[in-house]
């Protein structure tokens, strides 16, 4: 009995130790506390306005990234300290374009315009790192951003032009930041650190931010919802930090279109979004683009 529990113990760790080292495993886990995210964000905004979720959101999140800083004895020194301000910043500056975009376009075209991130990744990726990545894996990228755009119907009026810029641009803010993450991870600094200095800079950026806006007062009736969206925000963004650090970027960037899928069948169950023929047919492309591009990373 004890020879049995042994052996399948190892089994679990082996298991375990492969998962570790699996970059798609990592973004598809920050994929779905992303979307959860989105789930506490919509609730938050009955309450709260688009700065304070971003200060809440952000703050939280260095709240408890500190607590492990602390935990484990760590230091912020960094000898890349440029690279983490310029993450930081890149990032802190796409997340407010982003929740620009939410507040002044229809949901799905703001969500499609930021999930561009993906292409400009893998172009970036080709001009700074001198990496080419392969016709499979462009052409996964490009199948995934299709059953996005299948999935939520972007539309634009012709007074949205300027948010719609602002949205294209989140697209490429998040692809720098997701190109610094991946040279952070080749320079073997830890995920806390990382995360760390973006929601340091992102608390400072978006605290300034709800200074020149309404305030509304934390009660103990919707702060279960803030830790929440803070606790899921921070889980995602160290998962998509390692996924970076341990999976080549062009192979772990097309899994990030999961966050749709998962945010989209939120919808359906908690808000009762109707999904069509059609928007089935872009979660089955999305799904479809994470094989391909697991396939092609294997060859």
């Amino acid at each position: 009995m004890k020879a049995l529990a042994a052996t399948r113990l190892g089994g679990t760790i082996r298991v375990w130790q492969r998962l570790n080292r699996s970059g798609p495993f990592w973004m598809i886990l920050a994929s779905v506390l992303f979307a959860c995210m989105g789930v506490f964000v919509k609730l938050g905004a009955r309450t709260y306005t688009t700065p304070e979720l971003v200060f809440y959101r952000c703050f939280i999140g260095w709240l408890v990234v500190s607590g492990v800083v602390v935990a484990n004895r760590g230091t912020l020194a960094s000898p890349v300290l440029p690279k983490q301000f310029t993450r930081a910043i890149a990032g802190t500056i796409s997340l407010m374009m982003y929740f620009y975009g939410i507040a002044n376009l229809p949901l799905a075209t703001a969500v499609t315009l930021n999930y561009t991130s993906p292409i400009f990744l893998a172009l970036l990726t080709a001009f700074w790192l001198k990496e080419r990545p392969s016709a499979a894996v462009w052409g996964a990228v490009m199948l995934g951003f299709a059953g996005v755009a299948l999935l939520l119907h972007p539309t634009i009026g012709r007074n949205q032009w300027f948010a719609g810029l602002v949205g294209l641009a989140s697209g490429f803010g998040a692809g720098i930041a997701y190109l610094n993450v991946r040279m952070l991870g080749d320079a073997g600094e830890p995920d806390w650190r990382t995360v760390f200095y973006f929601s340091l800079v992102a608390t400072v950026s978006s605290g300034v931010w709800m200074l020149f806006g309404h305030f509304s007062p934390v009660t103990w009736h919707n702060l279960p919802t803030l830790l929440a969206m803070g606790a899921c925000a921070t889980g995602a963004q160290l998962s998509m930090t390692r996924a970076y650090r341990v999976g080549k970027s062009m192979v772990v960037a097309p899994f990030a279109y999961t966050t749709v899928v998962c945010s989209s069948l939120f919808g359906e169950a908690i808000w009762g979004d109707h999904l069509g023929v059609v928007s089935w047919i872009g979660m089955a492309l999305i799904m479809l683009s994470g094989i391909w591009t697991l396939s092609a990373s294997r060859r």
